[in-house]
């Protein structure tokens, strides 16, 4: 971050000390907590997205049980909460030395609203799309490196003065907001896939690879497991999912990989159960995928 930045994040307070920057139908600000801390509430007026920039928070949502661990978040990953939703975080590491940072995009319903509808529209599966809109009001997501450059982007948008500042805001708010959607569409897709696996051609395709992770894609196979041509398969990804099946197998695996290595297994031993060539290999993408290793 620029040093102008840094000058104004010249901590006033040692719990969620913040420096925000409004726009016109966003907000963007950084919160940098520096002495441990427990159960602070954030309540989310708007559609509130929250990137961990360093540190760990650990978040508890109203409807947990009292005696749930909590979410942990840790850089390259996120959260975001739906208007009017409510949470208590945890700051068990902070210190003067090593605060802990994250920074929020707070996004007005009226602008979630419009981008919603136009992907909603994108989908061509009625059924799926109307209950896609509802679910977990809180989201987890992987906070990837084309992620972290637009809210670089952003943050430096909101401190200039540029002719054209509120225009591009108004863009660069829109990608997140389709990212944002087109990352839940994803996880709906995916949790649709154990409930009906048969629903249509891509719920079918998608389930495959889900299922096969350990095992090279075969796109033939995949093809005709799904019953589409290979050009269809591939529009139905581009349009629906965002990205290829091969990408969508790589992005899977190594959250499979980082599920079961926070949970205790050997490194190598995963890397070779989800289909890498080698050890090195695997830290190689899981480096580029989450920024650390």
């Amino acid at each position: 971050m620029s040093e102008k930045l840094n000058k104004l994040r010249a901590p006033q307070k040692l719990i969620e000390n913040r420096v925000g920057f409004t726009g016109e139908g966003a907000e963007v600000a950084i919160y940098d907590t520096y002495e441990a801390a427990s159960r602070v509430r954030l309540d989310a007026d708007e559609l509130l997205f929250c990137g961990m920039i360093s540190g760990r928070k650990i978040m508890h949502h109203p409807d947990d049980a009292a005696d749930a661990p909590g979410t942990v978040f840790l850089p390259h990953e996120s959260f975001v909460l739906a208007p009017g939703e409510a949470v208590e975080i945890d700051f068990p590491d902070a210190s003067r030395k090593n605060p802990t940072t994250c920074l929020t995009v707070e996004i007005s319903r009226e602008k979630v609203t419009q981008v919603s509808e136009r992907l909603v529209d994108s989908l061509g599966m009625t059924e799926v799309a109307e209950q896609w809109q509802f679910g977990n009001p809180v989201l987890h997501t992987h906070h990837n490196s084309e992620t972290q450059r637009l809210l670089n982007r952003l943050i430096k948008l909101f401190m200039e003065n540029h002719p054209d500042r509120d225009l591009l805001i108004d863009l660069n708010v829109s990608e997140l907001i389709v990212r944002l959607l087109r990352h839940k569409t994803r996880d709906f897709l995916l949790t649709w896939c154990s409930r009906d696996p048969e629903a249509n051609a891509l719920i079918a395709a998608l389930d495959w690879i889900n299922s096969t992770l350990s095992q090279p894609l075969d796109i033939t196979r995949l093809c005709r497991h799904a019953g589409m041509s290979r050009s269809r398969l591939y529009v139905e990804f581009k349009e629906k999912i965002g990205c290829s099946p091969v990408e969508l197998q790589q992005q899977l695996r190594l959250k499979r990989a980082a599920e079961r290595i926070r949970s205790g297994e050997a490194i190598t031993a995963v890397a070779y159960d989800l289909g890498f060539k080698s050890p090195s290999h695997f830290c190689r993408r899981f480096k580029a995928f989450f920024g650390c290793v």
